[in-house]
This record gives structure tokens, C-alpha cells and sequence, in this order.
């Protein structure tokens, strides 16, 4: 197998940023153009994207647990 000459991508800055590159990524996935091999590095990709949306959802549900004095209570959607 060829290695890739190309520089690994970098870590999105935001949870906003690493859901908008996986969703382009799905998309691409979905479309069934890709070669084979760029497949399967836009899969490893989108697992990488995914483990770092769900690590920053979680930090954030902690935060909230804190901040509801360890009681997460249900989300209203209006103040």
C-alpha cells in the first residue's frame, strides 16, 4: 500500500467545526465516489471527529451537572 505524502489533518477548534467536517465527510461517504482507500481514511477520520464531539458533549454535561448543584434536571428550551 502506498503511503500518503499528505499532512494529517489538523484538530478542529471548535465542537461546531468538527460536526460540520463530519457531516461533509458522511456526505462524501454516502455519494459512493470515493476510492476505496480515500474511504477508508475519511471513516478512520470521521471516528476520530466523533470521539472529540462526544468528548466535548460530555465535558459540557458535567459542567452543567456543577452548575445544577450535581442534579442535571431536563432541558426547558426557553428561560
Amino acid at each position: 500500500m502506498a503511503k500518503s505524502s499528505a499532512t494529517p489533518p489538523t484538530a478542529p477548534t471548535t465542537y461546531e467545526q468538527a460536526l460540520a467536517e463530519l457531516d461533509r465527510l458522511v456526505q462524501a461517504m454516502e455519494s459512493g465516489q470515493l476510492p476505496l482507500d480515500q474511504l477508508l481514511d475519511s471513516y478512520k477520520r470521521g471516528a476520530e471527529l466523533l470521539q472529540l464531539c462526544r468528548g466535548r458533549l460530555d465535558a459540557v454535561e458535567q459542567q452543567v451537572q456543577v452548575l445544577e448543584d450535581g442534579q442535571l434536571k431536563a432541558w426547558s428550551g426557553s428561560t
